[in-house]
């Protein structure tokens, strides 16, 4: 037979369309010409094929070879196309039987020796070619992350002998399980921060209803400390969050079974560029917002990054997505990531130090705090003071009475149920329209609130956040109603607003 058809998988952001790998073969001059929109990764795939069939004691047909990547007008990037190559020449030769074909889909980079190395995003393959129904052959070092689709048979091979010993039925390949193990994990305890009482009310307020959170303190105070724990106070994932966040990982470096239920906790350095934390190339590739989906994004000197970097964010806070557009293609990652951010006061750190160490002027701090936009600061839930700890503090004892992290998760997890026992999602989530209808205030209430809106100048969104935030100080509380109480606590969770004194 001089024609073999394969199947395998293209990547398009977090889908993994069919891509049929046909190979002709054909007389004429010794050539192999590879068709389909194939970029550079692709087309250098003739060279390691001919390699690894060679040495892989099989013979490479000298004749015409023609390989066609269907569909024409998706392009195909990597070296996940090398084994299906490989596999349709040796069919297409009657070298090796094609029976089993329409069964299995290949993806695998092959080395010149013919062993197959990892390829990027065998978590997404692995999902859709369970819709196919067909079992997927993978490198052995993908095997762990592909098995965790469930439902779907994941043959792994080390070589090109492996997978052409089991479509000959010699050697047949087994199922792949994965289990993944947490054993060993250390999450950082909130316990260990001294003082700050008021900054770990607002993290557990943060994690209760998936709130974001701007600190403001000086060097030392411990905001970078309090950040790097919230991932520990937070929710167990649910299964299918996991699986989302696995699968973005997969995208960029493969993902760690380790990994499996934990939330990630990024946190890019403040020269990071847009592309870098919300995605990009010529071939659109996950950032650092859908890095930390179902996770913590964290940005330490929140103003020391660049204006239009921090302008990106503010569509993927209001839409958990990111819409990657590139003039030949487009992808479409999710970001539901939570957001907490540091800053200091002024531009030397100590503004409102009692040391008087800030030589600052007013109109420098201005200046600072204006890098961060009004409509960025709307989007963000909470903003909080964390002053510098007293040095009686730092030198005492730990106390014994001082909430640890996996107290203070056992609360948060009880209020973020009464949430989505409520509405189906957390409360940072809820629309205008759900806020007000679970979020019923009295008159006594609403006056007071209306009354700090138009003292505080603040805007129609802040009001909208104040409310959801209220709604999740009550679900602590483990109150059916917003209270005066509830309202006056989230109000002064609003410290940079416009008209405010911070």
């Amino acid at each position: 037979m001089s024609l073999s058809i394969v199947h395998s998988r293209a990547q398009v952001g977090l889908d993994a369309p069919d891509v049929t790998v046909e190979v002709h073969i054909t007389g004429g001059l010794p050539a192999l010409s590879i068709v389909g929109l194939p970029e550079a990764e692709v087309k250098e795939s003739k060279d390691r094929v001919r390699s690894a069939i060679i040495n892989s004691n099989f013979e490479f047909p000298a004749r015409r070879i023609t390989v066609n990547l269907a569909p024409a007008d998706l392009p195909k990037e990597g070296g996940r196309f090398d084994l299906p190559i490989a596999l349709g020449i040796l069919a297409a030769s009657g070298q090796i039987p094609s029976t089993k074909f329409a069964e299995h889909e290949f993806v695998g980079e092959l080395a010149l020796t013919g062993a197959l190395r990892a390829v990027r995003g065998a978590l997404p393959i692995a999902l859709a070619a369970k819709q196919s129904g067909r079992a997927l052959i993978v490198p052995a070092d993908n095997a762990d992350e592909a098995a965790l689709a469930r439902d779907v048979a994941v043959l792994p091979t080390r070589d090109l002998l492996e997978a052409t010993a089991h479509l000959g039925g010699t050697a047949i390949l087994s199922p792949h399980t994965a289990t993944p193990n947490q054993s060993g994990t250390h999450v950082p305890d909130l316990s260990e921060v001294r003082g700050q009482h008021h900054a770990k009310r607002a993290l557990e307020i943060a994690a209760a209803g998936g709130h974001s959170l701007l600190m403001v303190g000086p060097p030392g105070s411990g905001k970078t400390m309090l950040a790097s724990r919230l991932p520990g106070i937070l929710p167990p994932m649910t299964d299918d969050e996991a699986l989302e966040t696995a699968a973005v990982q997969s995208l960029a470096k493969g993902f760690n079974l380790q990994d499996w239920g934990r939330r990630p906790f990024r946190s890019p350095h403040h020269t990071a560029s847009s592309v870098a934390l919300v995605g990009g190339s010529s071939y659109p590739r996950p950032g650092e917002i859908s890095l930390a989906h179902h996770g913590v994004l964290f940005l330490d000197e929140l103003p020391e990054f660049d204006r239009h970097v921090l302008e990106t964010l503010r569509e993927p806070l209001e839409s958990g997505t990111i819409t990657i557009s590139r003039a030949a293609r487009q992808a479409e990652f999710p970001a539901r990531f939570q957001f907490i951010a540091a800053m200091n006061p002024c531009p030397c750190g100590y503004f409102g130090d009692h040391t008087s160490r800030c030589q600052c002027s007013p109109e420098r701090v201005r200046s600072y705090r204006a890098r961060l936009s009004g409509p960025l600061l709307d989007r963000i839930d909470m903003h909080i003071e964390v002053p510098a700890v007293a040095r009686e503090m730092l030198l005492a004892e730990r106390s014994p009475e001082a909430d640890r992290s996996t107290d203070i998760r056992a609360r948060v997890q009880n209020a973020r149920e009464r949430a989505m026992a409520r509405s189906g999602r957390p409360n940072a989530r809820l629309g205008n329209d759900e806020i007000e209808r679970v979020c019923t205030l009295q008159k006594a209430e609403r006056e007071w609130l209306e009354s700090a809106l138009t003292r505080l100048d603040l805007s129609a969104r802040a009001y909208h956040r104040i409310l959801r935030v209220a709604r999740t100080i009550a679900d602590l509380a483990g109150e059916e109603t917003v209270s005066s109480t509830h309202l006056s606590e989230a109000v002064q969770y609003r410290r940079l607003d416009r008209g405010t004194n911070a």
